[in-house]
């Protein structure tokens, strides 16, 4: 009867070995096959929520293109000087003249804008058009305005007459003219426009 206990005992405890060495082997974890889910934030995590990884947005289309190039065109526009009129084939005449801003290069001490405009005139190529600042009214083409590179000819005191090259026009309307003896020397002012007797551009 001892011998068939100690035998029932023995033949128990090697089950249990055998159980606990079956119980111990680690289970092998299936590969996950297919895309990676990326979690968008620590929050969805925590409620269970998981995302596909958004692609790549697709390519502008030909019309959100435009508008976007337009959009662009607007602001540059916006944040350019307002005050500046586009050119319109006399920048060259606005360029020499601002040369000489602060100056008197045309060695007369009265009388002068006529003849530094007629210096600006030559040196860009054109035909002079004498000292006589009213006499520029039948100069070259006559336009109807403002223009950048224009000869500006304006009214000055009793009979008297003022010509200088437009490089821009101000906010009101007003001309921006580079010109001779203005404050006896060569400067870049806004000038009323009710003073303009004509608008004439060089041949």
């Amino acid at each position: 009867m001892r011998k068939t206990n100690l035998a029932l005992a023995f033949f128990g405890a090697a089950i249990l070995c055998v159980s606990g060495q079956a119980m111990a082997k680690p289970v092998k974890r299936q590969a996950i096959k297919g895309p990676i889910e990326t979690h968008t934030s620590p929050s969805e995590v925590d409620m269970g929520r998981r995302f596909v990884q958004s692609p790549a947005p697709a390519a502008t289309t030909g019309k959100t293109a435009r508008t976007s190039r337009r959009a662009h065109k607007q602001a540059a526009q916006a944040a350019a000087d307002t005050s500046i009129l586009p050119s319109f084939g006399g920048g060259d005449l606005v360029a020499e003249a601002r040369q000489y801003l602060g100056r008197n290069p045309t060695g007369r001490s009265s009388l002068w804008c006529g003849a530094f405009m007629d210096m600006v005139l030559k040196k860009t190529g054109h035909k002079g058009g004498g000292n006589l600042a009213r006499a520029y009214a039948s100069y070259g083409r006559r336009v109807s305005g403002p223009q950048v590179g224009a000869i500006a000819v304006m009214t000055r005191g009793k009979g008297g007459g003022h010509v200088g090259v437009v490089s821009g026009i101000d906010a009101s309307g007003n001309p921006i003219i580079i010109s001779g003896n203005h404050n006896d020397t060569v400067a870049e002012s806004t000038y009323p426009r009710g003073r303009i007797i004509a608008y004439v551009m060089p041949n």
